[in-house]
């Protein structure tokens, strides 16, 4: 095959996935593998090899992202029922006082976005920006920028959320080093586009709370479990339980690897301790009693919980699993080394490539998701053969989710979402919501590219 007609194949494949999508409606997880089969077969493949393709691709794939999501799902799931969501952002406010409320906002979503999926995160903590806004008189914005801010870099940038998950499993990076720059990189980022960003744009756009604060489901929920929050204490503790254990698990690999460090019994116990799988359980597990079984929840209930939170983790799970079929087939077609080598003499590092295949697909189908794993499939195979280290690729995994922020608009659903709750029309959001996103987007490439010079 020429370079233009693997080319060819790349481009269209997209083109028929976003047609798919958007034209047809057809569903994102139904549409990967019918994309996957596309480039399959045109590119010489037998109808054999594509289906073993498929089945190796959503095997291998979904092995590792189902059981790192599903966990991650209901630790979320738990911290969110528990109220300890609402718990910690009180704490962080009164510890920071007013004056510096937005600080406490992004640090708020940045913490709490680990565990809890982004909408869920912005639905049960945006009473308390009805609340300050109230008080304080100023506009949503003035708080629910850096909010959102925090839970947009955190769901995009920092694992067990499941968009990193995915990317780093299709990719094939150790999730320690995503985490560690996810931090990083992903912090500074949340602060220029939260409190810098929101205190310019709330002075702009004057955004009143409603006059009652919006009781939802989820509250009520939380008050039936206890009248009193677990800590800010145990809270912390509890996100930081499997980050810790992860990066530990990390440190502890790159040290036996460079020989500073002896392979024992030790360094073994640790790397088994820390694999994501065991850091999860032993997270989940402790959650499920601190704050569950011992706040008088009962067994029943737990279970229900758990159940429920399966429910949104399964739709990414599948979708997670389409994108590694089509990073299979194009392994396995041999497009990706063709690529690869074509890419040899190309003035585009892999880093800006990564980033403008997710902004492409997600300016054109709104789905962050979607975008991560499209681009995600299409630059494995040529990471793979460029040899790439464990930290350049996790520097392309955040590459990727910054390019899936960009220009959020009408054909995503956290558009509407974040207009919805923070009263605006639709102008008001893309001058606000939109550009905060964008903010992201440009500001992840840009530590990206930076740390890549470092690296």
């Amino acid at each position: 095959m020429s370079t233009p007609y693997i080319i060819f194949i790349v481009v269209s494949a997209v083109a028929v996935l976003l047609f798919l999508v958007l034209k047809l409606k057809i569903s994102a997880f139904i549409s990967l593998l019918m994309v996957s089969i596309y480039v399959g077969l045109l590119s010489g493949m037998s109808p054999q090899s594509v289906i073993n393709s498929i089945q190796n691709g959503m095997g291998g794939t979904l092995g590792f992202v189902a059981t790192v999501v599903g966990l991650g799902a209901i630790f979320g799931q738990m911290l969110e029922s528990s109220g300890g969501a609402v718990a910690l952002a009180h704490s962080l406010i009164k510890k920071f006082g007013e004056k510096r409320a937005p600080s406490a906002m992004v640090l708020t979503g940045f913490i709490v976005a680990i565990p809890v999926f982004f909408d869920v995160g912005f639905i049960i903590l945006v009473p308390i920006i009805y609340a300050m806004a109230r008080d304080t008189k100023k506009s949503l914005l003035y708080y629910g920028i850096p909010l959102l801010a925090g839970l947009a870099v955190t769901h995009s940038f920092i694992p067990p959320t499941p968009g990193p998950v995915a990317v780093a499993e299709i990719i094939n990076v150790q999730l320690g080093w995503v985490i560690l720059f996810g931090v990083i990189l992903g912090f500074p980022v949340a602060v220029l586009a939260g409190p810098v960003w929101g205190r310019y744009i709330s002075r702009k756009i004057m955004v009143l709370p409603p006059e009652e604060n919006i009781v939802s489901a989820k509250e009520k929920a939380q008050e039936d479990i206890s009248q009193k929050p677990p800590s800010f204490r145990l809270i912390a503790l509890l996100i930081g339980v499997p980050l810790f254990l992860i990066l530990l698990n990390t440190l502890s690999e790159v040290l036996v690897d460079q020989g500073i460090l002896n392979k024992t019994v030790l360094t073994d116990t640790i790397r088994f301790l820390g694999h994501p799988f065991s850091a999860l359980i032993i997270a989940t597990l402790l959650a499920i009693y601190f704050l569950c079984l011992r706040r008088g929840m009962s067994r029943d209930k737990v279970l229900e919980l758990s159940t429920k939170a399966l429910g949104p983790a399964g739709i990414i799970i599948l979708i997670t699993g389409a994108g590694g079929v089509f990073k299979e087939v194009l392994v396995d077609s041999g497009i990706g080394k063709i690529l690869a080598e074509s890419m040899a003499g190309s003035s585009l590092p892999p880093i800006f490539l990564a980033w403008l295949l997710a902004a492409i697909v997600r300016i054109t189908q709104g789905s962050a998701t979607v975008a991560m794993i499209t681009a995600a499939g299409i630059m494995a195979p040529l990471i793979q053969e460029m040899g790439l280290t464990d930290p350049h690729r996790a520097l392309v995994v955040l590459s990727i989710a910054s390019g899936a922020t960009l220009l959020s608009h009408v054909n995503d659903s956290g558009f509407w979402l974040v207009g919805k709750y923070l009263r605006m029309n639709e102008k008001q959001t893309l001058q606000s919501w939109t550009v905060m996103e964008s903010i992201i987007a440009v500001g992840g490439l840009a530590t990206t590219m930076l740390a890549g010079l470092f690296i």
